[in-house]
C-alpha cells in the first residue's frame, strides 16, 4: 500500500502504519454516535458507512478527483444537457452517481455552499459575508436527486438487489442524515475549515475549477474534431446539429475559441 494511503494513530503506544480508509471509517462511525444517528436505527445502514468511508478515502487520491472530473458539472443544465446527446445507461449511471458523491462531500466535509467571494469583501462591507448560489437547500435538493437518479440507472445496469443499489436508494433517502454525520466529522476530527484560512481556500476552489475547465475543454476539442471531420464526410443534419451544441459548450467555457459551420 502506498504512504498516501497510511496514517499514523497519534494516541496510544502503537506507532504502526495503518490504512486510512480506517480512519475514515473511525470518525464515521464516532461521528454517527456521538450526533445520535447511529447505525441502522431506521433501517440496515452498515453499507452505506462501507461506501461514504471508502468515497472519503478515495478523495486522497489525486488520479480519482483527475477520473472523476470528466463527469463533473456546476450546473443541472449541463448534466442533462449531456445527458440528452446519449442513450447510454452506463454513462447516465456514472454521471449522476459522480456529481451526487461531489455534492455529499462537499456540502458535507467542506461546507461548499458557503463560498466567500474576495471581491465583494472591501469597501467597508464585513469580510465575512456569506454568499450562497443556489440555496444550501438547492444543493441538498440536487443530490437527493442525483442519487435517485444514480439509483434508477443502477438497476439497469446492475442487478436490482446488487449492494451498491440498496445503497444509493439509501443516500438519496437520508441524504440530510449523512450530511449531519459528516458536518460533524469535518468539525470535531478533520477541522479543515479552521486549518485553511478563507483566501487559501478562495485560491484552492479556483485552482481546481480551472483544471477541471481545462479537462472539459480538451474533452469537448476531441469531440469537435470527431463530430467535424464526421459530419464533412456525411453531411447529416443529426450531426451537424451535435455538432453545433458542442461548439456552444466549449465557447462557454472558452472566450478564445471562434468558429463558424461553412454554409
Amino acid at each position: 500500500m502506498r504512504p498516501l494511503e497510511n496514517y499514523i494513530e497519534l494516541q496510544g503506544s502503537n506507532r504502526e502504519r495503518r490504512p486510512t480508509y480506517h480512519f475514515m471509517m473511525k470518525c464515521l462511525l464516532y461521528s454517527r454516535m456521538e450526533t445520535g444517528l447511529v447505525s441502522n436505527k431506521d433501517y440496515y445502514d452498515e453499507d452505506v458507512n462501507v461506501y461514504i468511508a471508502h468515497l472519503l478515502n478515495s478523495f486522497i487520491d489525486p488520479s480519482y478527483i483527475q477520473r472523476a472530473g470528466r463527469y463533473l458539472s456546476k450546473y443541472d443544465t449541463e448534466v442533462f444537457e449531456r445527458l440528452g446527446e446519449s442513450q447510454d445507461a452506463r454513462l447516465k449511471y456514472t454521471l449522476y452517481k459522480t456529481n451526487a458523491d461531489f455534492l455529499l462531500v462537499s456540502l458535507g466535509i467542506f461546507d461548499n455552499p458557503a463560498v466567500v467571494d474576495p471581491a465583494n469583501t472591501g469597501g467597508g462591507t464585513h469580510p465575512e459575508r456569506r454568499f450562497w448560489q443556489p440555496s444550501e437547500e438547492a444543493y441538498v435538493g440536487r443530490g437527493k436527486t442525483y442519487y435517485r437518479f444514480a439509483y434508477t440507472y443502477s438497476q439497469q445496469i446492475h442487478n436490482p438487489h446488487a449492494a451498491i443499489t440498496e445503497v444509493l436508494e439509501k443516500l438519496s433517502t437520508g441524504f440530510e442524515k449523512y450530511l449531519r454525520i459528516l458536518a460533524h466529522m469535518r468539525g470535531e476530527y478533520l477541522n479543515l475549515m479552521d486549518r485553511l484560512s478563507r483566501g487559501e481556500i478562495y485560491h484552492l476552489e479556483r485552482r481546481v475549477d480551472e483544471a477541471q475547465k481545462a479537462g472539459d475543454v480538451r474533452t469537448l476539442q476531441d469531440e469537435f474534431l470527431d463530430l467535424f471531420l464526421e459530419w464533412k464526410k456525411t453531411g447529416d443534419e443529426r450531426t451537424k446539429t451535435r455538432l453545433e451544441k458542442v461548439v456552444r459548450r466549449i465557447k462557454k467555457l472558452d472566450t478564445d475559441f471562434a468558429f463558424e459551420l461553412p454554409k
